[in-house]
C-alpha cells in the first residue's frame, strides 16, 4: 500500500511540474519536436542495464549526483582526461568507485541513431537517473530538459565540492546550501543510499572507531566487520548501503538511520548528531514512518538539483559523451 501511495503522490507531483519552464530555458517538452522517441530510448536502455545488473540503477543515480554537484548537471563527469584538463573520473570521490559510463555511452549511441547531434549527454544522464529510480521501485518525476554539455571538467572541483563519506552535518548543510539546496533536500537526496553498495575503505573508520553521537549499533558493526571489512586489507570489499533490500528503492535507509545501522558517517550525521536545529532528525523520523512523504520529497529534490544546469547557448551538445566536440 505504501508503494502505491508513493506512486500516486509522485504522479501528482509530476503532473504539477509538467508545465514548468525553468528560467525560460528548460522544459519537459524540449525535445518533443526534434527527438520524440528520446524518453522511450533512454527508458529501454536503462531497463536493459538494470535487468542485467540491478546495482547499475544505483550507480547511474550516483553518476547524476556526482555530475550535478560539481559544476552543475553538465555531463562533465563523463569526460576523459585530455592534454588541456584533468577530468573528474579520478577525483577522490570517484576513482575506483563511480561506474555506469558504458551504460550512458550505449544509450547515447541509440539516441544519436535516432536524433543526431540533438540531445545533450547531460539530459540523457538526468533521464537515466529518473528511470533508474523508478525501475528499482521508487518514484518517478517529470524531468526538465534542455541542458547543455560542459566543454571542460575539473578534478579539483570534484574533490572540493563532493561531500566525503565522513562529512559532518555542518559541512553537509553548507555544501548543499551552496547549491541552493536546504536541509530537507539534503535529507531526501541522502535517501538515495537506500540502494547501492559502498567500499570498505569508505566506511571502515565509522564501523570501527566512531563513538558518541556517531556510534554504530554494536551487532551491526560486528556483522559488517566479519563479512565485508576487516580492520586491515580488503579496501575494495563491498557491502550494501541498506542490508535488507539494497536493490529496492524504499524508505528502509531512514529506518536504518534511526537504528544506527548505516555504513557511512556522513549518513549517520543526519540523525542523532546533536548538531544544528534538529531539522534533519525530524525529517529522518518522518521519512522512516512515511514512504510516500519520502518519495514526494525525493522527487522534488531531484528536480531542484537537476536544474543546476548549463542552458541556452552555453556549452554544447556532445556527439561523444567522453570528449568535447
Amino acid at each position: 500500500m505504501g508503494t502505491l501511495l508513493a506512486r500516486v503522490a509522485v504522479v501528482a507531483l509530476a503532473a504539477a511540474a509538467a508545465a514548468v519552464v525553468v528560467d525560460g530555458q528548460m522544459s519537459p517538452a524540449f525535445y518533443d519536436a526534434t527527438c520524440p522517441a528520446l524518453q522511450s530510448v533512454v527508458r529501454r536502455g536503462m531497463a536493459q542495464a538494470v535487468q542485467k545488473e540491478a546495482r547499475m540503477g544505483a550507480s547511474i543515480l550516483r553518476l547524476f549526483f556526482h555530475d550535478c554537484f560539481v559544476n552543475g548537471c553538465d555531463a562533465s563527469v563523463l569526460l576523459d582526461d585530455t592534454a588541456n584538463f584533468t577530468g573528474e573520473k579520478n577525483a577522490g570521490p570517484n576513482a575506483n568507485s563511480l561506474r555506469g559510463y558504458e551504460v550512458i555511452d550505449a544509450i547515447k549511441a541509440q539516441v544519436e541513431a535516432s536524433c543526431k547531434a540533438t540531445v545533450s549527454c547531460a539530459d540523457i544522464v538526468a533521464l537515466a537517473a529518473r528511470d533508474a529510480v523508478s525501475l528499482l521501485g521508487g518514484p518517478s518525476w517529470t524531468v526538465q530538459l534542455g541542458r547543455r554539455d560542459g566543454r571542460s571538467a575539473s578534478q579539483n572541483a570534484a574533490n572540493t565540492n563532493l561531500p566525503p563519506p565522513d562529512a559532518r552535518l555542518a559541512d553537509l548543510l553548507t555544501r548543499f546550501s551552496d547549491k541552493g539546496l536546504d536541509a530537507r533536500a539534503l535529507t531526501a537526496l541522502s535517501g538515495a543510499h537506500t540502494v547501492g553498495w559502498a567500499r570498505c575503505t569508505t566506511f571502515r573508520t565509522h564501523i570501527y572507531n566512531d563513538t558518541g553521537n556517531a556510534a554504530v549499533d554494536a551487532a551491526f558493526a560486528t556483522q559488517i566487520r566479519a563479512k565485508a571489512c576487516p580492520s586491515a586489507g580488503g579496501d575494495g570489499n563491498l557491502a550494501p548501503l541498506e542490508l535488507r533490500a539494497p536493490a529496492a528503492f524504499d524508505n528502509g535507509y531512514f529506518q536504518d538511520l534511526v537504528a544506527r545501522r548505516v555504513l557511512l558517517r556522513s549518513d549517520q550525521e543526519l540523525y542523532g548528531s546533536g548538531v544544528g536545529d534538529g531539522s534533519t532528525d525530524a525529517l529522518v523520523r518522518a521519512y522512516a514512518a512515511n514512504a510516500t512523504l519520502f518519495a514526494v520529497d525525493f522527487a522534488a529534490a531531484m528536480v531542484r538539483m537537476g536544474n543546476l544546469a548549463l542552458t541556452g547557448k552555453n556549452g554544447e551538445v556532445r556527439l561523444n559523451c567522453r570528449r568535447v566536440n
